[in-house]
């Protein structure tokens, strides 16, 4: 079995469903610290002639509070605005109607944490493009928070009874072979391929959030470029 384990984003790019295309399970890893000037409330997308930022706000961030303890602010304000921001933006781009309801239902569902808004935006694109792996929260099942670094991750893959841990190129600095190694496991890298796709912008903006390929290109076509990358 083929396992990852990412902390939640919000509306990630597209590497991010490289890397879930890959695993038979996809552990949302919420019960570490929150980072704040992350990706976990907030991501890139072309608005209003410029790459800027789409970000939820939150209620009580720190960094001492784990990314499922942290409230997103109440209101539909801030909903309202981000919304009308990518509709001003996005509303010529083709596939405008069906991507903007889905984030529309990510944007006003009931969720009340951040950890909760960021998974409910990857689940709901998986399930447009079709990616099933079976996902699970690491705050629900583990009992394992009292661990740290590789030997969290290596005991979750125990549980789990994998056999291949899969993680972006940014874990080579994290884990080694040998560990992985000695307990029968199989270490991975994905590397990310963020080929050129239409956009407003006059140059391509690689690694922008996954709504931005949703807007320009047709679900079979977004489906094969999630399974690209280099996967070893």
């Amino acid at each position: 079995m083929k396992l990852a384990i990412m902390q939640p984003y919000f509306f990630p790019y597209l590497g991010y469903f490289q890397l879930i295309a890959s695993v038979d399970k996809f552990v949302f890893y919420d019960d570490v610290n929150f980072i704040k000037n992350g990706w976990i409330n907030r991501n890139r997308l072309y608005l209003a002639g410029a790459t800027r930022y789409i970000t939820v706000p939150l209620a009580g961030a720190s960094p001492f509070l784990k990314i499922n303890e942290i409230q997103v602010q109440q209101g539909e304000g801030w909903r309202r605005k981000i919304a009308e921001s990518v509709r001003h933006s996005y509303s010529r781009a083709p596939y405008f109607a069906e991507v903007g309801e889905l984030l529309h239902r990510v944007l006003f569902s009931s969720e009340t944490k951040i950890g909760d808004t960021a998974k409910a935006s990857i689940t709901e694109v998986c399930a447009y493009l079709d990616l099933a792996p079976e996902f699970v929260a690491s705050s629900t099942v583990y009992g394992n928070a009292q661990l740290t670094g590789a030997e969290r991750v290596l005991d979750i893959c125990a549980q789990e009874g994998a056999r291949h841990y899969y993680n972006p190129p940014g874990g080579r600095e994290l884990y080694n072979d040998e560990e992985f190694n000695a307990r029968d496991i199989g270490l991975h890298f994905i590397h990310p391929e963020l080929k050129p796709y239409p956009q407003f912008a006059e140059q391509f903006e690689p690694g922008l959030s996954i709504i931005d390929v949703l807007m320009f290109n047709d679900r079979e076509t977004v489906k094969a470029m999630i399974q690209t990358g280099e996967r070893p």
